[in-house]
Order: structure tokens, then sequence, then C-alpha cells
């Protein structure tokens, strides 16, 4: 719930910004998630899905993996860092990069409309992916458990 409250806080502040330029227009898509023709590649449905459950997946286990008793110390921030760099460069063509639940009820809340239509999916495939992260990482790291 934090979070969630955080991201509106931020998608505001952003938003009063934004605002103070001439031509500003949140319809635009404000960095809004988006699949279909609100992705800014053009990615149908199947896409979003798949790179939001896949990219998430990804991310907890670099995190999970960096942060473990076994890891070494003091890179986790990078590692994470750089997985997350990553992610975005691969996902922002297609959904402007979710990841965060949070992140995407933000921004979605002011564009409003199709950004609140399709944040269902922006929900779903970051819980399903982090699910999926903690599962594969229960299964190769085994010996840790």
């Amino acid at each position: 719930m934090a979070q969630v409250l955080g991201a509106i806080v931020a998608s505001g502040i952003l938003f009063a910004v934004a605002s103070g330029k001439a031509g500003f227009d949140v319809s635009a898509g404000f960095a809004a998630n988006g699949f279909g023709e609100h992705s800014p590649g053009g990615y149908a449905l199947a896409a979003a899905l798949l790179t939001e459950v896949v990219m998430t997946m990804m991310l907890l286990l670099i995190v999970l993996g960096t942060t473990a008793p076994s890891a070494l110390q003091g890179l986790a921030p990078l590692a994470i860092g750089l997985g997350l760099t990553l992610i975005h460069l691969v996902s922002i063509p297609v959904t402007n990069t979710s990841v965060n639940p949070a992140r995407s009820t933000g921004v979605a809340l002011f564009v409003g409309g199709w950004a609140i239509q399709q944040l269902w999916l922006f929900w779903l495939a970051p819980i399903a992916g982090a699910v999926a992260g903690a599962f594969v990482y229960r299964f190769i790291r085994e010996d840790e458990t």
C-alpha cells in the first residue's frame, strides 16, 4: 500500500512538472504501461504479458541471488541496478516497463481511460512473474533451502 501511495504522489509531482510545459498532453501516455495501440512498439497483449512476466521473474532472480547468504557481499546493488537497466532496455519498447504494479498504478491514475482499462495486466504479470521467480529460485538453489 505504501508503494502505491508513493507512486501516486510521485506521479502527481511529475504531472505538475510536466504540465508546466506548453503543449503537454497527458493523453499521449505519460509513460503509462500499455499494450496494443498503447504499446510504444505496438506489441499485442500476449507479447506484453510474456515480457512483463519474464522481466519480473528475472528481476526477482537477480535480487534473490545477489542477496542470498552465500552471495558475495556488497555486489547486490550493482547487480540489481544493472539488471534493472537491462530489463528496462528490453521492455520499454514493448510496454514502457512495469515490473512493479505500484509504478503502473501511479501514472495510470493520471492518464485515466485506456491506462486504467489495461492496468489489470500490469498487476497480474508482475505478480505471476514474482511467483515464477520464487519457484525457479527455489529449484536452482535447492541446496540452500
